[in-house]
């Protein structure tokens, strides 16, 4: 096993909270005064590091319109999204492809974020194509999905270059593959055991006022993965990038007819569930919320990489639906004394009309636990008398319509959590296309 480097996670800057009173913004409005691209993108980025959006999305564009590759790039994620500009996500795709035939390796990794969609582009064979260039330039956001798909696999080389790819993303400034890949160190996964370089990088995450994630390990997962023989041109045999394995769906176990409720196993690896608390403690951390005040964090297609994309894939396959029937995802972290109702998930009149009526109710749930309580937890069907129990990885997916029409029989709640702390993740899939991108 591999013996990996000291792994340097460098400190972003805290942004200047009046741009205009700044003497480093002072500098860059006068490098940009003369219109020259590469100062009105050095500019732009600052500004929107600042949260001043809409000035930002103007300077992306003048930059963008004269050949600037950044700012093309960056100017079509203000479009995807709608910041500071409205959204356009059509033109966002024109501007990307305009990036990447200029040779902008960024511009072909939010292509292929889109292409997972499947609403704006096809999803085919360029996305692991434009994912292995990202990776090949060390993009940090490629780096990391990389390494999550490599690390689901059961191969030992498989598993040594997902450290590898963690351990490159973090020293270009990842946090949350540092974070994934402390746990990896401190466990020995795809490495020899080593809790001292795992504690050094806690430490070193910890000045930048990041802490440790809660511990989870999910069972490995048991996917088929010769069915999909592709891989990048400077990846060893054993380690395929072929992100298409997302779409075999999973196998199911019925639990209930009435409702139906099925259970699949390990549908996530212990990556892809760090992943996902990784990704909400930082989120609760920039909105400035402890834990504590904000115990549930839902996820925009803004706060959404091409892991969390790819992962969402994985839960709307494992319920035989599309990624773009799909409501933003919740995270969820419950403690002992959490209670919830019995209820029912699909939406009322009032609230559908509200909420994309177009694309219909909520037929199916998808229920993943990311790390269950030491006692407690899980859910509950009163109509089947079932309660199922929690694992880290297994997903509970049940139908919240029977034959078009709503089933009253789909109510359900959590049990309570006796001891310990349970993380979960929940998706919602419409009958229809929820999603623009």
């Amino acid at each position: 096993m591999t013996q990996l480097s000291h792994v340097h996670v460098p400190l972003s800057p805290p942004a200047p909270a009046s741009p205009d009173a700044d003497d480093a913004f002072a500098a860059l409005r006068a490098d940009a005064a003369g219109g020259v691209p590469e100062p009105l993108f050095r500019l732009a980025n600052a500004l929107a590091g600042a949260g001043q959006l809409d000035e930002a999305a103007s300077l992306f564009r003048r930059a963008a319109m004269a050949g600037h590759g950044g700012a093309q790039v960056e100017y079509a994620r203000m479009l995807l999204f709608g910041q500071g500009c409205a959204a356009e996500p059509h033109r966002a795709v024109e501007w990307l492809l305009q990036a990447e035939g200029l040779g902008n390796p960024i511009a072909g990794y939010w292509l292929a974020w889109v292409a997972i969609g499947s609403v704006l582009l096809p999803r085919d064979g360029q996305i692991n194509q434009r994912m292995l260039t990202a990776v090949q330039h060390d993009f940090p956001l490629a780096l990391r999905a990389a390494a999550i798909h490599f690390g689901r696999k059961p191969g030992a080389a498989d598993q040594v270059m997902c450290m590898k790819l963690l351990d490159r993303a973090a020293a270009r400034g990842d946090v949350v593959s540092a974070l994934l890949l402390a746990e990896r160190l401190q466990r020995g996964e795809g490495c020899a055991v080593q809790p001292k370089a795992a504690a050094a990088l806690r430490a070193r995450l910890r000045t930048n006022g990041v802490e440790a994630l809660p511990s989870t390990v999910a069972p490995p997962v048991q996917a088929d993965y010769s069915r999909h023989p592709g891989r990048g041109a400077t990846m060893p045999a054993s380690a395929m990038l072929a992100f298409e394995e997302v779409l075999t769906p999973p196998h199911a176990t019925e639990l209930s007819a009435r409702p139906r409720v099925l259970q699949v196993e390990s549908l996530l690896s212990s990556d892809e569930c760090r992943l996902l608390m990784a990704s909400a403690l930082l989120r609760d951390a920039t909105a400035d919320l402890p834990p504590a005040a904000a115990p549930s964090v839902r996820f925009a297609p803004v706060h959404e990489d091409f892991a969390l994309r790819m992962l969402q894939l994985r839960l709307a396959r494992a319920a035989r639906a599309e990624f773009g029937h799909a409501e933003p995802l919740l995270v969820e972290h419950g403690v002992p004394g959490t209670t919830e109702w019995r209820h029912r998930d699909y939406l009322s009149p009032e609230v559908l009309a509200a909420d994309r009526a177009g694309a219909g109710n909520r037929r199916t749930t998808v229920c993943v636990c990311l790390r269950p309580p030491e006692a407690g937890g899980g859910l509950e069907f009163p109509f089947a008398e079932l309660e199922t129990v929690p694992g880290a990885g297994r997903a509970v997916v049940f139908d919240n319509l029977r034959d078009g029409m709503l089933d009253r029989d789909s109510m359900h709640a959590s049990l309570p959590i006796l001891r310990g702390e349970q993380w979960q993740a929940t998706l919602w899939l419409r009958e229809g296309r929820y999603r623009a991108v």
